[in-house]
């Protein structure tokens, strides 16, 4: 009787949500210009509940004065689709027109608004491409000779809330500042590139025969401060513009540019940016904003405003915005969209957000980097960080061009997310960034996965202490498989493939490639309880692996491993002496040098540290082009070592989206050269 009861239950339920179904409707919303779209979303908010608003836009571009915002008030499911095969733009910008040749042979035009709303934009694309604002030197950069700082306000933390900075170089270096007026000076940016960081701050003041400047904003950071040889470079100054590609904008409104060979104004897309954001998703904790999803768009040209203070440094760039972002938001759906030419990071899904997906997806031409998870900040409920985000078959490159220290993907105080089959190359830090806690202090950031992804050509030499996959604090059930990591190089030093930081620990790395990387496929700074299992680390530039710290228990597990050398050392740091449970690995040395086990020979060494360990030809097909398919398996099984395919790495879907996922050769040509003109 009770099971019958039941049955008959189920059958109701299932009728009511039958009728549910059939009684929801579709409503159908056209956007033909940018004033429909608000009026779209007027409309929609009429709906009955449960019905969903499908808002349509037209081949074209919609240029906004102002974000898409969504609250609680959308309370509808809704979809913004672009109807077609080519993405209807959604644009953050203002194209400029009027051009005219100047007696120089360059270009210009005036921008009215510039003086009429007191608005200085600070970056410009020109026909699809990311335009450099007048800067000196044209490549590379200077270096200070030393840093002199002033504390003119002290406060309770390490970092001084004001401080004034006494630049110096060689006079040579300060050359174009000769004769610029106290606004022209002031006008003047210095952007700084040390460590894993950037920072900039406008001149207050420049003595150039003298080879000083002087900034003033936020205290040096003690554990990482602008020093004697920090690399700068200065930009934004009439005197600076002197290069092909090269545009600078007068406080009178006056826009010069100078052409790249075959460049004719006339026709040209040019865009200025005026907004940050496009689309802002503002939920509450009480009123939350769930089901809305971005289909089949582009969104294009957003501005980075550096406030007047400067801008400090901060790892991964962690404060800066994006051009979508979204908080207290569920179920947020971005599907085969572009974002690109922004001037901060692609996407920040923030505040206590759930189940949001990033699919199919493109982003280029990034400012900062591409999507950053949770926020920086552990909020006072742990329990509410955002969670459950799938970032799955997205291409992300060509980023960190205003912060190079941004990540492809950062997951900042978040659990239980999903990164895979994504490409990520062509950045100047980290692909992927995992936990936002230093040391073994309890966090929130648990259960990540980050698997079959493509990570490749990061760093530029731009910066050091950097990874592919960089770990940050206590992590059980976060999981690392099936990437294929290769071309990192850094600055100085640190430019590994898989990097465990500062107190990682419970993270699992298994089945993993890394090659070519400048300081090695792996490294530990200090971690606990660790597995680095059946990965290949091969071909880097110093060493193969590197372990940095000492500690009293179990830093890690290092089995079934194939380390492949042809330059460089197989080991650095203290695999000798820290609490590692290693064996079972295969080590072969292609040069022939017979690197020496810590002093000692392959056999002293598998004596007393790893007794079933084997020095031999691991039989890769062709391992200098990158095929690490095994053709013998005669070492491998020795050490238990069982093959992966990576033939699934990376994007999926039709030809055309994974030829959209290959680099331009003549990108792949430029970062060789960089990593040649570095070992000589």
């Amino acid at each position: 009787m009770i099971r019958q009861q039941f049955l008959i239950l189920l059958m109701m339920a299932a009728g009511v949500a039958s009728h549910a179904q059939t009684t929801a409707k579709r409503h159908h919303f056209t956007v033909a210009k940018t004033d429909d779209i608000r009026e779209a979303i007027v409309k929609a908010r009429s709906l009955p509940a449960g019905d969903t608003a499908y808002i349509h836009f037209a081949k074209g571009v919609y240029a906004l004065q102002d974000p898409i915002v969504l609250t609680a008030a959308d309370n509808r499911p809704m979809v913004f689709v672009g109807d077609g095969e080519e993405k209807p733009v959604i644009s953050g910008g203002i194209r400029l027109t009027g051009w005219e040749r100047t007696p120089e042979g360059w270009w210009r035009c005036h921008v009215p608004q510039v003086v009429r709303y007191k608005w200085r934009f600070e970056q410009l694309y020109v026909n699809g491409r990311r335009a450099v604002r007048a800067r000196t030197p044209n490549e590379k950069w200077f270096k200070l000779t030393d840093m002199q700082e002033h504390i003119e306000v002290k406060g309770p933390d390490r970092i001084q809330p004001l401080a004034s900075q006494k630049m110096m170089t060689r006079p040579e270096n300060l050359a174009t500042l000769r004769g610029l007026s106290e606004s022209e000076a002031g006008d003047v940016l210095a952007t700084y590139y040390f460590k894993w960081d950037n920072s900039c701050s406008f001149l207050l003041y420049a003595e150039p025969d003298s080879g000083r400047f002087y900034t003033t904003g936020q205290g040096q950071k003690p554990w990482n401060p602008i020093t004697k040889n920090t690399r700068f470079i200065l930009e934004n100054y009439r005197a600076a513009l002197d290069a092909p590609g090269e545009w600078f904008l007068d406080r009178d409104g006056t826009l010069l540019y100078i052409p790249l060979p075959g460049e004719e104004m006339e026709t040209a897309e040019v865009y200025a940016p005026v907004l940050s954001q496009i689309v802002e998703i503002k939920g509450t904790p009480n009123q939350r904003v769930s089901d809305k999803t971005f289909r089949n768009l582009c969104f294009a040209h957003t501005a980075y405003y550096t406030p007047k203070q400067g801008v400090p440094p901060e790892q991964a760039a962690a404060d800066i915005e994006a051009t979508i972002e979204m908080d207290y938001a569920d179920r947020i759906v971005i599907d085969n969209c572009e974002i690109r030419h922004i001037g901060n990071y692609g996407i920040w899904i923030r505040h206590d957000c759930s189940d949001n997906v990033v699919r199919h997806s493109l982003l280029y031409d990034l400012g900062a980097g591409g999507i950053k998870v949770g926020y920086n900040v552990l909020d006072s409920n742990s329990n509410h960080v955002t969670s459950g985000t799938v970032i799955d078959n997205n291409i992300i490159r060509h980023g960190g061009l205003l912060f190079p220290c941004a990540g492809g993907v950062v997951l900042l105080h978040t659990a239980h997310n999903r990164v895979t089959h994504n490409e990520i190359a062509d950045m100047r830090y980290s692909g992927v960034s995992v936990g936002w806690v230093w040391g073994y202090t309890a966090s929130p950031s648990v259960d990540n996965l980050i698997a079959y992804n493509h990570i490749h050509h990061l760093g530029w030499g731009i910066l050091s202490d950097m990874g592919a996959i960089y770990t940050l604090g206590v992590s059980p059930g976060t999981r690392v498989e099936r990437n294929v990591i290769h071309d990192i190089y850094s600055y100085g030093y640190g430019g590994w493939g898989l990097y465990m930081d500062e107190g990682s620990t419970g993270i699992v790395m298994r089945d993993n490639l890394a090659y070519r990387c400048k300081s090695g496929g792996l490294h530990q700074h200090y971690g606990k309880d660790n597995v680095v299992e059946n990965n290949i680390f091969a071909n880097s530039i110093l060493q193969q692996i590197d372990l940095t710290r000492k500690e009293n228990h179990r830093s890690m597990t290092f089995k079934h491993n194939i380390i492949l050398v042809n330059q460089g050392n197989i080991f650095k740091g203290v695999w000798d002496k820290a609490d590692v449970d290693m064996d079972y690995n295969c080590y072969y040395d292609e040069t022939k040098a017979k690197k020496a086990y810590y002093g000692k020979s392959f056999g002293e060494w598998k004596k007393q540290r790893e007794p079933h360990s084997v020095c031999e030809r691991p039989m890769f097909r062709n391992a200098a082009q990158g095929d690490f398919t095994l053709t013998n398996l005669r070492a491998a099984k020795k050490i238990g070592f069982k093959p992966f395919d990576t033939s699934q790495v990376g994007v999926y879907g039709d030809a055309a989206w994974k030829a959209k996922a290959r680099m331009p050769q003549a990108d792949i040509e430029a970062f060789d050269r960089i990593v040649k003109a570095g070992q000589q």
